[in-house]
């Protein structure tokens, strides 16, 4: 798994746990294929898709959803108030990282900048790193469909 999937998953983004599923299996031939999904139908003649109007995959898994909204803000916070130490996710990557779970050494965040394309200028301070990489993940995490405080980004 990428750093940033990790954060999205920890933020409970590019998934949706409260749609019904179903899971259907089709013999063609010899080969049988399962897949797993929301519970959708198709009309006669078209391929089947889930919500999304994609077609679920053969793999046995569903494509992630995105169309969910979580305010990363809130929760955050809330995360915030009840962890055992003062963090200030809003200001510090080291302290949402903390927050969410995730390893805040120097050497993962600098990992996670080149993932997200940090300039190389900025990777020899780490500064400069950490102030590009908190803007860098709030915005991919509000393009991946989370509520992210508008001063924020």
């Amino acid at each position: 798994m990428s750093f940033f999937k990790d954060i999205l998953s920890k933020l409970g983004i590019g998934h949706d746990d409260n749609q019904p599923t179903s899971t259907t299996t089709s013999t063609v031939g010899a080969a049988s294929t399962t897949t797993t999904g929301p519970a959708t139908t198709a009309p006669a003649g078209t391929a089947p898709v889930n919500q999304d109007g994609l077609a679920p995959s053969i793999t046995g898994t569903s494509v992630p959803r995105t169309d969910s909204t979580i305010d990363v803000g809130a929760k955050l916070d809330g995360m915030a108030s009840g962890h055992a130490e003062k963090l200030n996710w809003r200001t510090s990557v080291v302290d949402l990282l903390k927050l969410l779970g995730i390893d805040s050494s120097l050497e993962h965040r600098k990992g996670l900048a080149n993932e997200l394309g940090c300039p190389a200028d900025k990777l020899n301070d780490s500064a400069e790193m950490n102030m590009w990489l908190h803007k860098a993940i709030l915005q991919k995490v509000a393009a991946s469909g989370g509520t992210v405080p508008a001063d924020l980004l």
